[in-house]
């Protein structure tokens, strides 16, 4: 198709997204005449959206509350977006004068990768926080490090269902701990991956005196760039990793799906590094 192509970021809240940033620069490295753009969709308005766009689209990124909700809107779910049980990239494809609406997720992949370039390839014992669309995606990240019983810090189990049907589908076998559990949990844990706010994670932070040797945390939150919880990890001498990694890797894979093209790291990765400066 010629003409200006057209892709964005969906969710809400939005305005403090970063995909534009890097989609963008992925773009113009690539020399496409390629549009992304923001949109503020809340919980239940993503089929409407979905059923106004025109011909021009190419691809839709989701961020919360959309990544379930996208699930019975599509045509064809990838595996791994079916089997961790949400959506955060949608590719629209044209098929035969129509078009069809592909689901994947690449969240699992940017989770794989900021791990995998912080020295990370395989472990054997994990902890994820948080029970949500994101904790299941790292569920299915640690089990391809080799975690296949990974602790998973909940408020509330009754709350993280969608997670422990990812978990049978996956063959994983999540053991669930309360909050209060993580400082001891956490001495166990060669890899991390905290999937809550930093509010949240400051807490965890201000009971946590020790962790394994080499330990690696993921944070999934980039604001602020170093959260409290993040910090206190480095301080006890385990590696920390920013969530804007996470959202570098995962964005890079939406490129390559949704251009067909290697995605451009060194360019979207200058482009994030100034945005993260301003």
């Amino acid at each position: 198709m010629g003409g200006v192509r057209r892709a964005g970021v969906l969710g809400h809240p939005i305005a403090h997204s970063l995909s534009p940033v890097l989609h963008r620069a992925a773009y113009a490295s690539l020399g496409l005449e390629w549009e992304y753009d923001a949109y503020d969709v809340p919980s239940g308005g993503l089929a409407s959206f979905v059923a106004g766009m025109d011909d021009a689209w190419a691809g839709l990124s989701l961020t919360m509350p959309l990544k379930v909700e996208a699930l019975p809107l599509m045509d064809f779910t990838e595996s791994m977006a079916k089997l961790v049980g949400a959506i955060n990239t949608v590719l629209v494809q044209s098929v035969g004068g129509g078009r069809q609406l592909v689901g994947a997720n690449t969240d699992v992949w940017g989770i794989q990768a900021a791990f995998k370039e912080a020295g990370v390839s395989g472990a054997g014992s994990g902890l994820i926080i948080g029970g949500g669309a994101t904790a299941t995606s790292a569920l299915a990240a640690f089990g391809a490090l080799g975690v296949t019983a990974p602790y998973v810090a909940v408020r509330s189990r009754g709350r993280a269902g969608g997670l422990l049907r990812a978990a049978t589908k996956m063959g994983v076998t999540p053991r669930f701990v309360s909050l209060s559990d993580i400082p001891e949990v956490m001495r166990l844990a060669d890899v991390v991956m905290s999937t809550v706010p930093a509010e949240a994670g400051a807490t965890v932070a201000s009971s946590l005196s020790d962790i394994r040797e080499g330990a690696a945390l993921l944070d999934a939150i980039y604001h602020p760039l170093i959260t409290p919880l993040g910090e206190r990890f480095s301080a006890l001498g385990g590696i920390r990793i920013g969530g804007e990694r996470m959202l570098l890797h995962q964005a890079a894979e939406q490129v390559r799906l949704m251009t067909g093209r290697a995605a451009p790291l060194d360019a979207m990765e200058s482009a994030l590094a100034a945005s993260l400066r301003s």
